[in-house]
């Protein structure tokens, strides 16, 4: 605790020192979520991915964050972003007498406009999102939803096109410093190019991004909400089954990814919106056969804003999937880190509380998300109803033998329930529900159910008898106050 007060201290006395120079203005915004989770059959069996581990009935988290500005002048500011991640009472930050210090740099980039232009440089640990066509489908199913350190800079053409650009480091595994005197590719890095276009009642925004990835950067790495307890890794998204057939690993030191894709949005029939986004992408092309992936994604979705006291929205998207061999590769689109879900649905884990959906891909998947958004009878009362169905665009046997050949049993590259099948589905409903006590203070209350249907011949009996013994239910409760 006293780390934790000292470092505050710290923290207080520089902001305190910038506030006193005139030249430099600080505004400082943020957010702190107490929060608990009430499951039972988390992952359809209650385990993690693993099985090896039972997931607890009820859990309560803590989250905050800070994000301070430190604005010199309309052209220039530096944010820095600190934050305490989501954490459970008793461990960790909130354990009992001696907490451990967790606090963490989640933002720290400096923005800029060239003298005399309206040209703007991002540079530093930032919010990096490729294209969407609306903010209530999630995230780009590539990259999105997230934070990494880049350097963007958005030139704008004509008041109805910019171009934006810039370069994106997702690993240097060793650093500055090489673990051998022989150049070893540890890297993983992105360029990106988006062309945002809005004329009245229409937008479109096509986008590309290359990356060069080295044989020997970590992709063991976490990824998602779920982390260790859905074992998903850079690993997941980026390479195929066959990556891990004879002979094991890349034939190339370094290998490229490639993405297109583009977002649509059509609002000229206001209050009738609609919207698309279709993506390309291909990885490991040169290298051997077995360890391509390259698949194609595409949503359409449409809402009714006509309505004072709901909203209805609609989504409907596909993505292929694997084919019944591995000696030729993946057929799923490759990603780095996929947080697409629409109207938060609970089957995607982009509700409003972290840690409280279930892990559904959209990658190597088709289905559809009907929900009543923004339902409000009350002051200061909303609802979301959602329901939600998925069944899958992959061969059994590709899944299967990814259970064969990438751990000692199920889940280790694939999951049941995340990775779907052509004979297997899964659906869900939640209910969420906002009350606003203040107008900064919200009192939540999110409930899901989830049901699915999976192959025994994939994922082993254990597995699937667990799932086959229940539903899956989550209730989470708690509060949500920004400032």
């Amino acid at each position: 605790m006293k780390r934790i007060l000292a470092l505050a201290l710290l923290i207080s006395m520089a902001f305190g020192a910038v506030a006193a120079s005139a030249a430099t203005e600080v505004k400082m915004t943020g957010d702190a979520r107490v929060y608990g989770n009430y499951w039972s059959k988390y992952n359809y069996t209650g385990w993690n991915a693993a099985g090896s581990q039972t997931y607890d009935s009820l859990t309560i988290w803590e989250r905050f964050r800070l994000r301070s500005d430190f604005i010199a002048n309309e052209g220039l500011k530096f944010r820095l972003g600190i934050r305490v991640n989501d954490a459970p009472w008793g461990a960790g930050t909130f354990t009992v007498d001696n907490p451990a210090v967790s606090i963490q740099v989640y933002q720290a980039f400096m923005q800029f406009k060239w003298p005399n232009t309206q040209v703007e440089f991002t540079v530093g640990l930032q919010n990096v999102d490729l294209p969407m066509s609306a903010d209530w489908l999630g995230s780009n199913p590539v990259f999105g939803g997230t934070r990494a350190a880049a350097a963007l800079v958005a030139i704008p053409v004509v008041d109805q096109l910019k171009v934006v650009g810039g370069f994106i480091r997702f690993l240097d595994t060793n650093k500055d410093f090489d673990t051998t005197t022989k150049q070893v590719p540890d890297e993983f890095d992105g360029y990106l190019l988006t062309l945002p276009i809005t004329l009245d009642g229409f937008s479109a925004t096509p986008w590309g991004m290359i990356a060069v990835a080295g044989r020997n950067a970590n992709y063991g790495t976490f990824v998602g909400n779920g982390g260790p307890n859905t074992n998903e890794t850079l690993a997941t998204y980026l390479f195929s089954a066959g990556t891990y057939a004879a002979p094991v690993g890349l034939k190339n030191s370094q290998n490229v990814f490639w993405w297109v894709g583009s977002s649509f949005a059509v609002t000229a029939l206001d209050p009738f919106k609609f919207y698309a986004d279709i993506v390309y992408g291909e990885g490991n092309g040169n290298d051997r056969g077995k360890s391509k992936r390259a698949g194609l994604f595409f949503d359409v979705a449409a809402e009714y804003t006509g309505f004072d006291a709901v909203t209805p929205q609609l989504t409907f998207w596909y993505s292929t999937g694997e084919d019944g061999s591995t000696r030729n590769g993946s057929e799923r689109l490759p990603a780095v880190v996929n947080y697409w879900g629409p109207s938060n649905s609970f089957m995607f884990g982009n509700q409003d509380f972290n840690f409280g959906g279930m892990p559904t891909s959209s990658i190597g998947s088709w289905g559809l998300v009907f929900a009543l958004d923004k339902i409000s009878f009350m002051q200061d009362l909303t609802h979301r109803l959602a329901f939600t169905y998925a069944r899958g665009t992959n061969s059994a046997r590709a899944l299967r033998t990814a259970n064969l050949l990438t751990g000692t049993g199920p889940n280790q590259y694939v999951m049941m329930g995340r990775d779907l099948t052509t004979n297997e589905y899964v659906m869900g409903i939640n209910f969420d529900n906002q009350y606003n006590i203040y107008q900064n203070l919200a009192l939540i209350v999110e409930t899901g159910w989830a049901h699915g249907s999976f192959e025994k011949s994939v994922w082993g009996r254990r597995f699937v008898n667990r799932a086959n013994d229940g539903d899956t239910w989550k209730v989470a409760f708690g509060l949500q106050y920004k400032f």
